[in-house]
């Protein structure tokens, strides 16, 4: 999803543009590993299921359920590392926001100290705190 695509006032959509350019080489990172890993997965677990129960087990079978087991972790730690980058993504998100709300000039202290507390607390929030303090800030300047 691209974040610019959201119904934003213009001075808010320049702010989030310059958001999404940070986050961007980590999104397109987490998007590649889901992207494998969810086939890798489910071709890992499809053979092995139809292999054990579609003919039975035998000696010559094995090399190929090890073959299909290891497919399956490479696709489980692809998952893993795009769940990772996914709270990569939160964490540069919320650090780049609340260094945009501390350079302001234009707010007060107090109006500040707010909108970071409100993004420290609810972080799935951030980008409508970090939206609603621009129309706040933008009043101000207005």
């Amino acid at each position: 999803m691209k974040l610019t695509n959201i119904e934003l006032p213009n001075f808010a959509k320049k702010e989030v543009e310059k958001l999404h350019e940070v986050i961007s080489p980590f999104v397109k990172k987490a998007s590649r590993y889901v992207f494998w890993s969810f086939p890798l997965i489910t071709l890992s677990i499809f053979n092995i299921l139809s292999m054990l129960f579609g003919n039975g087990l035998n000696e010559s079978m094995i090399s190929s359920l090890v073959v299909y087991a290891i497919i399956g972790a490479i696709g489980m730690a692809l998952s893993k590392e795009a769940k990772l980058q996914q709270a990569e993504i939160q964490k540069v998100s919320m650090d780049y926001i609340i260094e945009r709300i501390k350079k302001s000039e234009i707010a007060s202290d107090r109006i500040k100290e707010k909108y970071i507390s409100l993004v420290k607390e609810n972080p799935l929030q951030t980008l409508n705190h970090f939206v609603n303090f621009l129309e706040v800030e933008n009043r101000v300047m207005n």
